[in-house]
């Protein structure tokens, strides 16, 4: 599967928490807001049901998602599956961008995958449900997210962003055996197999997915990985690639916040002091992995 990263998201359940949560990112990752999606008396009266701000970390999007306006009031199906969906560790899913949208419709019922459409946008995305992707949401989009600065050919991301981030080397996915992640992403999706190796908290394969690399991870039973594969489900962490590892650790140590894991290797900051998510730093490039950086603006052929 070779369709280029549009965003990466996730929920916050109360839209209060919303603003603290885009400045975490913005003062420790130097995420720069493309556009931001707020709810106003015309847009409430339009049904809108959600804030959200659309993040550049580097060139990778993200996007943490609060329910709000309609959205706010139980049984609203958008504002309930965020709140089911705000659990810590646990993320919404990936959005993938394609050219032609039938002929993506076409390639994923060719593999078995059902496809969702939400009324009215059928001619912009579609889903494929979490429960057929271990958990994890994949956002299949023809449309360009507004304001995107990656449609711009001119445009770079910042060089002078605070922790130097090179580009987005991963995303985690937590499995129940890499057994069954092989039989997913390889074998059914064609996404190339670059690997095993352990990790410290898992047993890692990772397939190249894209403009970037799903890191499946098995853990050891009792392990936190395990926990998350039976319980939480779908996308564990991010991987950032770094130019200077040591001179990052440092700066956030200096602005005291908890790291774990290893500098010489990856290091996080505490997901308890990073809104519930881990997010991964690393000046290392594991073998067969291709080299950080979004393709969004050049594209990706759809495989036949």
């Amino acid at each position: 599967m070779q369709f280029p990263l549009v965003h990466v998201s996730w929920a916050l359940a109360d839209n209060a928490q919303r603003p603290a949560c885009d400045a975490f990112f913005r003062e420790v990752f130097g995420a720069q807001t493309a556009y931001e999606i707020r709810v106003t008396p015309e847009t409430e009266k339009l049904g809108l049901d959600r804030e959200e701000s659309l993040l550049m970390i580097g060139d990778t999007m993200v996007i943490p998602i609060a329910p709000a306006g309609r959205g706010a009031e139980k049984g609203n199906p958008l504002g309930d599956m965020l709140r089911r969906s705000a659990a810590p560790g646990r993320w919404i899913g990936l959005a993938l961008k394609v050219g032609d949208l039938a002929q993506a419709d076409a390639w994923f019922a060719a593999r078995g995958f059902k496809r969702f459409y939400d009324p009215g946008m059928e001619a912009h995305y579609f889903l494929v449900p979490k429960g057929q992707m271990l958990g994890m949401r994949l956002e299949i989009v023809k449309q360009d997210m507004p304001n995107d600065p990656r449609r711009d050919p001119a445009w770079f991301p910042a060089k002078d962003d605070p922790l130097g981030i090179e580009g987005l080397q991963a995303v985690g996915v937590s499995t129940p055996t890499l057994a069954e992640a092989q039989a997913l992403f390889a074998d059914k999706l064609g996404c190339k197999d670059l690997g095993g190796r352990d990790l410290p908290e898992a047993r890692c394969a990772a397939f190249a997915m894209g403009d970037t690399v799903l890191e499946t991870l098995e853990g050891a039973p009792g392990s936190a990985a395990a926990h998350h594969a039976a319980e939480v489900k779908g996308i564990c962490h991010l991987v950032f690639k770094l130019r200077d590892a040591a001179a990052a650790a440092a700066r956030l140590r200096g602005q005291g916040l908890p790291l774990i894991g290893e500098v010489e290797d990856r290091f996080a900051i505490h997901p308890d002091a990073a809104h519930g998510r881990l997010i991964w730093l690393t000046g290392v490039t594991p073998p067969g992995y291709p080299p950080p950086g979004s393709r969004l603006g050049t594209g990706i052929a759809l495989p036949r």
